[in-house]
């Protein structure tokens, strides 16, 4: 992986080997009620674990601001990480100072510690040198395993990269080798599917897109921003027609750049937005003027599914419909399974994230089956936009 260390780097055995996770993950009634982010994290620790190295895993947690919030501890974690790990965890209650230091010295190689969460201490967020230090000196070697907290200037995300030999973990790598093929060299044809329900939040997204992919899909809510500025009546359909002129600014780049834009050309519509709503299916032009545009009609998913499978890669940020109602998940779902089977037959690179995204991929049954999904919501966009991600920036040439 060009310009970024990864374990295969590092001597663990015998270290104490800091290692930055994102363990901020869903609670219910003091419980994870999902362990994804702690199982894509499992291989990391294991592997460091298996090696011999003393394993110090740090974290944040919720919105703290500086002080401590016994609701927001990282303390119920430390069982649910054991039990996907199969090992035991230590916890301190602490993530600097003497409680900390002491849960560290504890350690035997190969075994594995849980620190407090990093927020309960303001000089974490204000990516304070000297919280840096304190702590650097609880390690021999830095670790980040944090993709998703990388678009954040922390100080367990840069400031501690330049005190330690720093090092993508396994998650990390994973996670920029698959964004690098897909968007920094991408096997072309290469697409991008960018839905959701405003252009205004992805503007800077939209703009790096048409200058690094050849075909650009845009679906949800955003679609009707574009078809209204090319003249299009969509009825009360959701639509940005403020944006009119910033939309045709992006399909003049997009001419420019030789990047196609491909828009619905049917769609589902109904008189309101709720389960069991009366739908029909009309074409794009041809939208009445009391109902709203809901998910894209057969029609358009068949042209996607043509152009799909005339690609090498697709990159999808966001669904194409208001999936989270039935019936209007329809074209998302059948989109995203014809993407997953050219995934699973080695024809496509797929690579998705966003939490709308993710959502809408699972609830069609195909999240293992695409190339890679993120779980990185805030990064994952930043990346796509463009942006040099600061945590990303302090890894490399480490």
């Amino acid at each position: 992986m060009a310009g970024f260390k990864t374990l295969d780097h590092l001597a663990v055995a015998g270290k104490r080997v800091i290692l930055r996770a994102d363990l901020n993950v869903p609670m219910r009634d003091g419980k994870v009620s999902d362990l994804t982010r702690i199982e894509r994290l499992a291989p990391t620790i294991r592997e460091l674990a298996e090696k011999g190295a003393r394993v110090v895993v740090i974290s944040h947690f919720d919105r703290p601001k500086g002080k401590i919030v016994p609701s927001m501890s990282l303390k119920p974690l430390a069982g649910p990480l054991a039990k996907v790990l199969g090992r035991r965890v230590a916890f301190a209650e602490d993530c600097a100072g003497p409680k900390a230091e002491a849960a560290v010295a504890g350690l035997k190689n190969g075994e594995v510690a849980l620190l407090e969460n990093l927020r309960f201490h303001a000089g974490e967020e204000a990516n304070d040198p000297a919280f840096a230090k304190r702590l650097a000196a609880l390690g021999d070697l830095y670790v980040d395993d944090a993709f998703s907290a990388a678009h954040r200037a922390h100080a367990s995300t840069t400031a501690i990269a330049s005190l330690l030999p720093a090092a993508a973990g396994r998650l990390m790598q994973e996670e920029l080798e698959h964004l690098q093929r897909a968007l920094e060299k991408p096997a072309r044809p290469a697409m991008a599917l960018v839905g959701g329900a405003k252009i205004s939040t992805k503007l800077d997204l939209l703009g790096n897109l048409v200058a690094k992919v050849d075909k650009l899909v845009i679906g949800g809510g955003m679609a009707n921003t574009f078809l209204n500025a090319m003249g299009v009546n969509v009825g009360k359909s959701l639509c940005e027609k403020d944006l009119a002129g910033t939309a045709r600014r992006i399909l003049d780049t997009a001419k420019q750049r030789g990047c196609a834009v491909l828009l619905p050309v049917d769609a589902v519509v109904a008189p309101e937005f709720k389960e069991g709503a009366v739908s029909s299916i009309v074409d794009i032009k041809s939208v009445p003027a009391d109902k709203m545009i809901l998910d894209i009609g057969p029609k358009t998913v068949d042209l996607l599914k043509r152009e799909i499978g005339a690609c090498k890669t697709v990159v999808w940020n966001g669904p194409l419909g208001a999936f989270e109602v039935k019936p209007f998940d329809r074209g998302t779902a059948e989109v995203a399974r014809h993407v997953a089977d050219l995934s699973r037959a080695k024809k496509l690179l797929s690579v998705a994230g966003g939490g709308d995204t993710v959502a809408a991929l699972r609830q069609a049954g195909v999240t293992e089956k695409f190339s890679y999904v993120s779980t990185a919501g805030g990064a994952f966009l930043e990346w796509l936009e463009g942006k040099e991600l600061p945590g990303v920036a302090a890894l490399k040439n480490r």
